[in-house]
């Protein structure tokens, strides 16, 4: 067979290359095994927060005696303006209640007479139940006071309720951060942290295992050494991507189908979309660094060393994220580092999943990524075709780059 019977097309090249490398790691066991645990990660977790949750349940239940039934609704719309949930039961009598509270049925028991807050507890009061106890005290308070003066506690109270502030315009528009949409945004950030961390280190160690095996070697022979670097990045990539879409779309069917996500469907999947988006760009992005930091070395145990540097990058993005983020959504250095393409992949996502990003900025962080993606390609081929036929010691940047 002749040299010009064996010459394909690059895409062919290529897609040879990816068809080989899907093939491989989707029958891989160790693929499928950890593609079922974390979707079974994934559902348990969505259960778990279910019965966290509580389904909206009351954070407390007070009982109260006959006598002091007079403060069960003032207690229950005080603790609502505090943000708390408290049920209240009533009891026949203080030996009935304190039944209720030995065996746990209640949190905390009123007794006595309704002039005065008398709480009874088993153990302890807890400290969020007794703001809202300590405000309806002082309210019971200043009621006696407004009686004492002739006044008409019911009158004042609406009057207080209706009583509101002025607001201005604000100078910029806010926007609200839902704790949803926040959650989202660090469980987006963490799941293209991890694909990146996993997958692209497999493209390095798929680079080094083909130099030692010299399987490079026969395939250097039919096909140029950037279209077998593409082709690995392309196949890893959409194996992944299969990874990524299944661990998406079971995780958003699990939250939505258990009332973990209230949030609309619409945010809910514009999520998954960006999560694919961004995980894409920052794959193939990073995993091009990755193949040709791999040909630099022939052994697996220096594969962590050389793509070490890439890999800061991956961590410091993901840190600024899951630290900085879910306290202060809108840290001026954390915006500014996600349209920076080096840690964009992980942190864009997260700012996209919260809310409140100008459009400009998800178009620029974008723009910015493709646009270094086909710079990357050619330094990285350069590097790739210079090093990766050379085994034994390891090959210095500089002199990769320089090659002919």
């Amino acid at each position: 067979m002749s040299t010009r019977e064996v010459q394909m097309s690059p895409v062919s090249a290529v897609g040879l290359v990816a068809s080989r490398e899907i093939g491989t790691r989707l029958k891989s066991k160790a693929y499928r095994i950890t593609t079922l645990v974390m979707l079974i990660i994934v559902v348990a977790l969505v259960v778990v927060f279910k019965f966290i949750g509580g389904g909206g349940g009351a954070d407390a239940t007070v009982g109260y005696v006959p006598s002091a039934a007079q403060l069960a609704a003032p207690l229950t719309a005080t603790a609502k303006t505090l943000d708390q949930n408290v049920a209240t039961q009533a009891v026949p009598d203080q030996a009935a209640g304190e039944a209720k509270l030995r065996d746990g049925s209640l949190d905390a028991l009123l007794v006595q007479d309704a002039q005065r807050v008398h709480v009874q507890v088993q153990k302890t009061l807890d400290g969020t139940l007794k703001n809202a106890l300590t405000v309806l005290a002082g309210q019971v308070a200043l009621d006696q006071q407004i009686t004492g003066l002739g006044g008409d506690p019911a009158q004042v109270r609406q009057a207080m309720a209706s009583a509101s502030v002025d607001e201005l315009p604000p100078l910029e528009k806010p926007y609200d951060y839902d704790g949803q949409q926040l959650t989202l945004g660090i469980i987006a950030g963490i799941l293209i942290y991890f694909s990146l961390m996993l997958n692209g280190q497999i493209v390095a160690q798929g680079v080094v295992e083909e130099k030692t095996s010299r399987v490079v070697e026969l395939l250097l022979s039919t096909i140029k050494p950037w279209q077998l670097m593409a082709g690995k990045v392309l196949g890893i990539g959409t194996v992944g991507l299969i990874q990524m879409l299944a661990i998406g779309v079971v995780g958003l069917a699990a939250g939505l189908g258990f009332g973990v996500l209230t949030i609309s469907v619409s945010a809910a999947v514009g999520t998954v979309i960006w999560l694919i988006v961004w995980y894409l760009l920052g794959f193939f992005m990073y995993s091009i660094v990755f193949a040709a930091l791999g040909a630099l070395v022939s052994r697996q145990e220096d594969v962590g060393g050389t793509t070490m540097p890439a890999l800061l990058l991956v961590i410091a993005g993901y840190v600024v994220g899951i630290s900085v983020l879910p306290s202060d959504p809108s840290n001026t250095f954390a915006e500014v580092l996600s349209v920076i393409p080096f840690f964009a992949p992980t942190l864009m996502p997260m700012r996209l999943a919260m809310g409140g990003v100008p459009v400009w900025e998800a178009v620029v962080s974008v723009g910015l990524v493709v646009l270094l993606i086909p710079l990357l390609i050619w330094l990285a081929a350069r590097i790739y075709r210079n090093a990766v036929m050379r085994t034994g010691a390891k090959v210095k940047l500089s002199d990769a780059l320089r090659a002919a």
